[in-house]
């Protein structure tokens, strides 16, 4: 008998029979379940796979998507039009003129040409005192400075300071920077010195030589301005910064020695600018004793008290005024120690006679029938150039300490303008000085109302007090100028140049020697020779690099700066490390390709799996031009991978040189192997 309380399934209680009950239809139930699951697998499966072989689908399509794009493009642009655009003045500003009503466009046209319309609307009385103050303080500097750098210029000492009364006001109406402060400064006054007076003797005629010199200084504002209208500033860039670094030293060095004469009183000196005749004019000097121990020791004693002042100004940021007005009080009061114990009497030299008064008119002094005009045009563009090349960088250099935009363009036709007005009011050529500037920037100036200040203030003394200067020490001129010069020599600059770039450094030295043995002309052709030299090696002798993916991305990069990068089997990636393939470095190219391919010449073409290369994939992201003889190349490299059952393929060309493949058909001879990126080079190679 069962148990009560116990269900017996498959039993009849009542009856105490066999029954079936429900375990069957509960059985039939778990196998239709299992079935319907099964068959949702077995759909989700098919699914799965329509949809992997869908995107395989869609990626194919992609990649020919992809490779259409590439191989029609719209027209690139033509020389002409990449000409236009380059060096035209205009640009598309007209075109948003246009659509200006009359008196916004008078605005809009004056605030482009005129700078000071902008940033004079917020001015404030504010920034007119640091300004005020800023422009005192440079007046101070401006003033000695300007005497010293016309006599080294062989000019009348009154030419410095009319430099700098009317091109630091045309430059505060049209330029851009802010601390920037215009003058005359030694390098360009050591350039017209040492190239003019191979036209005419500054002692013998003193007018003459003073006329080339206007004339000179007007084609130098006329280069310049023609630079800025029509975008040409990249023909500054062909004084590199390391020749520049190199130039300045050099100057630096000659300048110094040319302001022995001043500094020991010597009578008799010479002409050359090279450091043996200068040394040798100065030994014969004191062998002969044709100087003056006066002179000496009255430079000497204010060179060393200017230096002294210097130092402390380092020292102490709040004593940035007193390397400022060191200058004008060694002038001050070397002129009253000569009046009170009649030095001049004594063979100290003076200056003597400056000229006053505002600048007069030189227009009729300007030579253009001269037959040196064709030397003095020449000068001129020696002169705009390095001109340009200071006055840019010491802009620039303040302008990305203050954090704004310096507009190069806008620079070189404000100083083509100050110096074309320049020339017509007896002013030789002016640009930015770095001493002076960093002095106007440590005086806390706002804008170019502190060149406006230090203008007025020059022009004051021209007026009324130039008599005052008549017993000033020549000695003490010197001692300013060398006071000023180790700021030229940038010892660590030099030193960070050896390190980056040797070649760079070459430049570098070979500009400092060419100054310093030959001139200022010859210091410079070897800095542009050596640039160029550089630039040509670079150029003809490119390299290649061997590309390999980087291990869980996809970004290819050269297998030798990154060893981790692994190199596909069959497959050679090669980037060309040049932005022209042209008939300079053509061949090389070519040539060094196949060698990476020649079993004989190279053991790497065999890869770890013995596969040997089946692809050749130029990788040509880094090719923005090609000429006819890179084409030629090209398709010499194919028909040589060709021979030898190797396919060539290309990847991430640009807009130029896809356009002139397409039109050679040398994308038919490769087979349309043209991809948008060396990862999808690999995907279709696999497929």
């Amino acid at each position: 008998m069962p148990k009560p309380g116990i269900k017996h399934f498959g039993m009849n209680n009542s009856a105490n029979s066999y029954s079936p009950g429900p375990e069957i239809p509960l059985r039939e139930q778990e196998l239709s379940k299992f079935s319907q699951t099964l068959q949702d697998l077995m759909a989700a499966s098919a699914v799965e796979s329509s949809t992997e072989q869908e995107m395989l689908d869609l990626e194919k399509q992609g990649l020919a998507d992809r490779t259409q794009w590439l191989l029609n493009p719209p027209e690139p642009p033509g020389l002409l039009r990449a000409f236009k655009e380059t060096v035209s003045p205009f640009g598309n500003k007209l075109q948003s003129l246009n659509r200006q009503s009359r008196p916004k466009r008078v605005v809009s046209v004056l605030q482009e040409v005129f700078p000071i319309v902008s940033w004079c609307q917020d001015y404030k009385a504010k920034k007119f005192k640091n300004d005020l103050l800023a422009g005192l303080t440079l007046a101070s500097l401006c003033i000695p400075q300007s005497i010293g750098y016309a006599t080294l210029a062989k000019l009348a000492p009154q030419y410095g300071l009319y430099t700098s009364v009317v091109p630091p006001l045309i430059y505060a109406v049209m330029g851009t920077s802010r601390e920037i402060a215009i003058g005359p400064v030694a390098v360009i006054s050591l350039l017209l010195s040492s190239m003019v007076q191979k036209l005419e003797d500054p002692v013998a005629n003193p007018i003459a030589y003073t006329n080339l010199v206007l004339t000179a200084t007007f084609f130098a504002g006329m280069f310049q301005a023609a630079f800025g209208l029509f975008r040409s500033g990249f023909l500054v860039d062909f004084l590199s910064h390391a020749a520049i670094v190199g130039f300045m030293a050099g100057a630096a060095i000659v300048i110094g020695l040319q302001q022995l004469k001043g500094l020991l009183g010597i009578s008799h000196f010479t002409n050359k600018t090279d450091v043996i005749s200068v040394m040798e004019a100065v030994w014969k000097s004191l062998d002969h004793h044709h100087w003056n121990p006066h002179d000496c020791i009255l430079g000497c004693s204010f060179l060393i008290f200017i230096l002294t002042t210097r130092f402390l100004g380092k020292r102490n940021r709040k004593l940035f005024w007193l390397p400022a007005i060191a200058p004008l009080i060694s002038v001050v009061l070397s002129t009253v120690i000569v009046i009170i114990t009649k030095a001049d009497k004594h063979g100290v030299k003076t200056v003597k006679h400056i000229k006053g008064g505002l600048n007069p008119s030189s227009v009729h002094q300007l030579q253009f029938n001269s037959p040196h005009v064709g030397e003095v045009a020449k000068i001129g563009l020696i002169v705009a150039i390095v001109a340009l090349t200071e006055a840019v960088a010491v802009g620039r250099s303040f302008a990305s300490s203050k954090g704004y935009h310096l507009d190069g363009n806008k620079e070189m036709v404000a100083m083509g303008f100050m110096n074309l007005v320049g020339s017509f009011t007896s002013c030789y050529v002016a640009t930015g000085s770095f001493s002076r500037s960093a002095v106007n920037f440590s005086a806390g100036c706002e804008t170019a109302v502190s060149n406006i200040v230090m203008a007025i203030t020059v022009f004051i003394s021209l007026e009324f007090f130039t008599k005052l200067l008549y017993y000033t020490p020549v000695a003490i001129l010197a001692s300013i100028i060398l006071s000023a010069l180790p700021g030229l020599i940038d010892f660590s600059e030099a030193f960070r140049i050896w390190k980056v770039d040797k070649l760079d450094f070459l430049a570098c030295i070979g500009a400092l020697l060419g100054v310093v043995f030959g001139s200022a002309e010859i210091g410079l052709l070897v800095a542009v020779t050596l640039s160029f030299v550089k630039i040509i090696l670079i150029s003809i002798q490119p390299g290649i690099d061997i590309l390999g993916r980087l291990p869980g991305t996809d970004v290819f990069c050269d297998v030798n700066q990154y060893p981790m990068a692994i190199k596909p089997p069959g497959i050679l990636i090669v980037r060309i490390k040049s932005s022209l393939l042209c008939f300079a470095n053509a061949n090389f190219v070519r040539e060094r390709i196949v060698k990476r391919i020649s079993n004989k010449e190279d053991e790497d073409t065999k890869e770890k799996d013995g596969r040997t290369i089946q692809l050749v994939l130029l990788d040509m992201s880094n090719l923005m031009e090609i000429d006819t003889s890179g084409i030629a190349s090209l398709e010499e490299l194919q028909k040589h991978l060709d021979s030898k059952g190797i396919k060539l393929a290309i990847a991430n060309p640009r807009w130029r040189v896809i356009h002139k493949l397409r039109l050679v058909n040398f994308v038919g001879k490769i087979a349309g192997r043209v991809f948008l990126t060396a990862g999808e080079a690999m995907l279709a190679d696999q497929k």
